[in-house]
């Protein structure tokens, strides 16, 4: 047995052996606070900011000269966004593309930096004007801590080593009188560093076997210059459900090495015909959703490994991709992967950030793909506009979750069923901070509200306030022409009577609740 306890919520489906042969007519929630239950890291609210289309030029930065208000070339108002968001970390520069990127090429001035051809993304020549430089001071701005993806797949142990000197070595060295050279005396101090991306795949088709051993090569090297340890070495993880992956780097690589693995999954109607983000039925939708809720069955399977490896939970579980992913709009460079972003995909955010606080004695960081115009997006930019997306909405919402001591719950739902296959329609998790308790709730449901029944006699609370996010169709998203179409609103639609909070969820919304 695991030394871990797991705080999963328990989804007692109508259709299982737990309950009785009648379909459940309404949701019930028990909360069990337990003084051993973990903290949910905020690092599971992460996010992606990849080189791919519109999400670093012509998103976040539009240089110096641009009219748009900027902060050394970056957007003040997406500066401003994620500030109020509240991420607390930020992956670069990839992503597929970080294996082909050379961070030499995108230091110094920037009129002497070479062009690269992104070869992942669209074929499009980049003038490297945004690199570690000012990747890092936005971060510094942000109040974020950054995430680098280093170049395992076309770089070399050298390259990788001295990017770490570069931007953490205080003392004399070569890397740091580099950096001084351009301008920066002090380094950043970069805990997180991603070795390679998507080995499996982009970052350069290996086996697991094969990736394993470069990576304590790679490991092996890496030093934090401080001798404190600070160093966080995430290595390549799985795609989706190859388990095989986890084992052979949870077996192979001495925990000394290791600090995070990764994995990656997507949802989609299906990985071939991705269907619309705008334009589409309700078996599109529950067939994305069956793709987003799988995320409960990868994330249990893939820790039942790691647990087998590491008893104590030394090493965390990285969802450092996460999120929806449908045809690109229409007009637009199928390499971009530019989408809008429906309430479809506040159903997709909210019930696995529920997973995650759910799992967080394991999953301890996970990114949303990715922040700016790119899948599932929580910025979208035209020009000088900006919007927020229905996912930035549910984000913020559960920022209250970020660093709060998990309650652990059991959750018996009803059915969200279409034609002959069932989904939970009800997901749901809570924790607690600074004296406030926060119960985050989603109904999945396409057409029905769901009435939930929360026995609050193990917290004692009976004073509550509220916010929804709700709309009127799935299909509805935030334009350009009507920004606000889809915010947050204070929610009263619940009632506490004799210890118990009854709540009733509209079809297709997000709700979370406050407690003092």
């Amino acid at each position: 047995m695991s030394q871990i306890k797991h705080y999963t919520t328990v989804l007692l489906l109508a259709a299982g052996s737990l309950l009785p042969a009648t379909a459940q007519q309404k949701a019930t929630i028990k909360v069990n606070p337990s003084a051993d239950a973990p903290t949910i890291n905020k690092h599971i609210y992460g996010h992606f900011s990849e080189h791919l289309g519109r999400c670093i030029y012509d998103g976040f930065y539009v240089g110096e000269g641009s009219a748009i208000p900027n902060t050394k070339g970056v957007r003040n108002d997406i500066i401003a966004a994620l500030k109020e968001l509240g991420i607390p970390n930020l992956r670069w520069p990839g992503g597929c593309f970080a294996d082909t990127y050379h961070w030499k090429d995108g230091i110094g001035p920037k009129e002497k930096r070479p062009t690269i051809v992104n070869q992942w993304w669209g074929g499009v020549t980049e003038d490297n004007s945004f690199g570690t430089h000012d990747f890092l001071d936005l971060c510094e701005v942000l109040d974020t801590e950054p995430y680098l993806a280093a170049n395992v797949g076309s770089g070399t142990v050298q390259e990788f080593t001295e990017w770490i000197q570069y931007v953490n070595h205080g003392g004399k060295s070569p890397m740091s009188d580099l950096r001084k050279q351009n301008n920066r005396d002090t380094p950043w101090g970069v805990k997180f560093w991603g070795v390679g991306n998507e080995a499996w795949g982009c970052g350069g088709n290996m086996t697991a076997e094969h990736y394993a051993n470069l990576y304590r090569q790679y490991s092996t090297f890496m030093t934090d210059w401080s001798n404190t340890g600070s160093l966080f070495r995430i290595a390549s993880g799985a795609n989706v459900a190859d388990y095989h992956w986890t084992e052979v780097l949870m077996r192979e690589i001495p925990k000394n090495l290791l600090d995070g693995v990764a994995l990656h999954s997507y949802s989609f109607v299906t990985w071939e015909k991705k269907g619309s983000s705008t334009k589409f039925d309700e078996q599109q939708y529950f067939t994305t959703m069956q793709t987003a809720l799988k995320m409960e069955e990868l994330v249990t399977k893939h820790t039942e490994i790691m647990d087998k490896y590491d008893p104590k939970g030394k090493v965390a579980l990285v969802v450092d991709e996460w999120g929806g992913w449908y045809d690109v709009e229409e007009g637009t460079n199928p390499g971009f992967l530019y989408q809008q972003n429906t309430m479809r995909d506040a159903m997709i955010a909210g019930t696995t950030l529920n997973i995650f606080n759910n799992h967080s004695s394991r999953v301890r960081m996970a990114n949303l793909a990715q922040t700016v115009n790119v899948l599932q997006a929580v910025i979208l930019t035209k020009g000088d506009k900006m919007l927020l997306t229905p996912t930035y909405h549910v984000m913020k919402m559960y920022k209250v979750h970020q660093d709060a001591k998990l309650i652990p719950i059991e959750l018996a739902t009803p059915d969200y069923k279409v034609g002959s296959e069932t989904l939970p329609a009800v997901s749901a998790s809570a924790s607690v901070k600074d004296g406030k308790t926060h119960i985050s709730l989603v109904n999945i449901h396409a057409k029905d509200k769901e009435t939930v029944e929360i026995d609050l006699n193990a917290l004692k609370l009976k004073d509550f306030t509220a916010q929804i996010l709700s709309s009127g169709k799935l299909q509805d998203y935030n334009s350009f022409e009507n920004p606000n179409a889809i915010t947050p609103k204070a929610f009263k639609d619940f009632k506490v009577k004799n210890g118990v909070l009854t709540v009733t969820l509209p079809p297709f919304s997000v709700v979370v609740l406050e407690a003092k």
